[in-house]
């Protein structure tokens, strides 16, 4: 966050932050769920398109991401157990037009 600062420009550069992996919400919710023990619940059904997020500038400024994205939803999984703390927000996952 502090390095994109010398970046801050008007009107301001849009960085699309994330990992290059591809993963669908789905995947991910087996995912979490094969590491908690639980089956998840799905509500609706995907839409016949995919919303991604090409973050190839950001790793091209910061560099490409430490940490793979299976470590990450490990961490996540875990403090989840554990009773962390959430901040119990809507995701949003299901808007398709960009308006949260």
């Amino acid at each position: 966050a502090l390095r994109s600062l010398l970046l801050a420009e008007v009107p301001p550069l849009i960085l699309n932050i994330t990992g290059p992996e591809t993963i669908s919400v789905r995947a991910l919710a087996l995912r979490f769920g094969e590491l908690m023990g639980r089956e998840p619940i799905f509500e609706g059904s995907e839409a016949d398109t995919a919303l991604l997020s090409n973050a190839q500038l950001a790793h091209k400024l910061f560099g490409y991401p430490k940490v793979a994205l299976e470590t990450i939803i490990g961490w996540v999984a875990e403090w989840v157990m554990a009773g962390g703390p959430v901040w119990d927000k809507p995701t949003k996952f299901q808007v398709r037009d960009g308006r949260f």
